[in-house]
């Protein structure tokens, strides 16, 4: 006990190191995703690629329909004995084609040219926007069927396109109100904005984005078959 006493003395007497001879504490900062030199944008570039294929894709898709109804091309479709859900696929792969090319072109830009954060696989990355073009390109068939004129297909895009990208990612929809994150998951955008992030950012596979990809390609389903319904209003059967 009296050693104990006497080397707790030894060391109260002794003088402490000046502060510039004092050893600063070494930091390591290991990142999740990312590096040093990981900025907010490469957070968002993959959502903005999925939204620009997306927006133009719906615009391609809504304006050529339009512009047969109104020519009276759609008429004379109409005239034979052609059945409405043979309409309805013969656009989706007519206009697929168009689509592809277009999404083909806005994914090699943005990655090879624009040389956004590429983290997982780039045939990811084409398929997530295949498939978020297959969506659009049969929401804008459905919507081209309730426009009269381009100024009416226009005015569709505040109501059905712009929402979408308040809702793809850019702005945290954990941090939404209730009913917000509920209008979020009615939203295409949403599961594809995460599907890229997930992909282009994170570097995840095809296994962890699988189930958005499920739920884009049931949105296509749905939107084609109400494509069926809403040409009802030209032909009966």
């Amino acid at each position: 006990m009296e050693k104990f006493i006497k080397d707790i003395q030894i060391k109260l007497q002794e003088k402490p190191l000046p502060i510039e001879q004092a050893k600063a504490p070494t930091i390591h900062t290991n990142f999740i995703y990312g590096d040093k030199d990981t900025t907010f944008f490469d957070q968002l570039s993959p959502i903005l690629v999925g939204f620009f294929v997306f927006f133009f894709v719906f615009l391609i898709s809504g304006i050529a329909l339009l512009r047969e109804r109104t020519t009276g091309t759609l008429d004379r479709l109409m005239a034979t004995p052609i059945r409405r859900w043979n309409i309805v696929f013969g656009y989706v792969f007519g206009y697929g084609f168009f689509a592809i090319i277009q999404t083909l072109i806005v994914v090699f830009y943005a990655v090879k040219v624009l040389n956004m954060m590429l983290v997982g696989s780039l045939w990811n990355v084409i398929l997530i926007n295949l498939t978020l073009a297959l969506v659009a390109l049969s929401l804008g068939i459905l919507l081209s069927s309730f426009a009269n004129s381009e100024f009416q297909m226009m005015q569709f895009i505040p109501v059905a396109i712009v929402p979408q990208i308040f809702f793809a990612g850019i702005l945290p929809v954990e941090g939404m109100a209730n009913w917000l994150q509920i209008i979020a998951k009615f939203m295409p955008m949403y599961y594809g904005g995460n599907a890229l992030v997930d992909v282009m950012y994170k570097g995840l596979g095809l296994s962890e984005i699988r189930n958005n990809l499920f739920v884009l390609l049931g949105f296509a389903f749905i939107f084609i078959v109400l494509n069926i319904f809403a040409l009802k209003k030209y032909r009966k059967i």
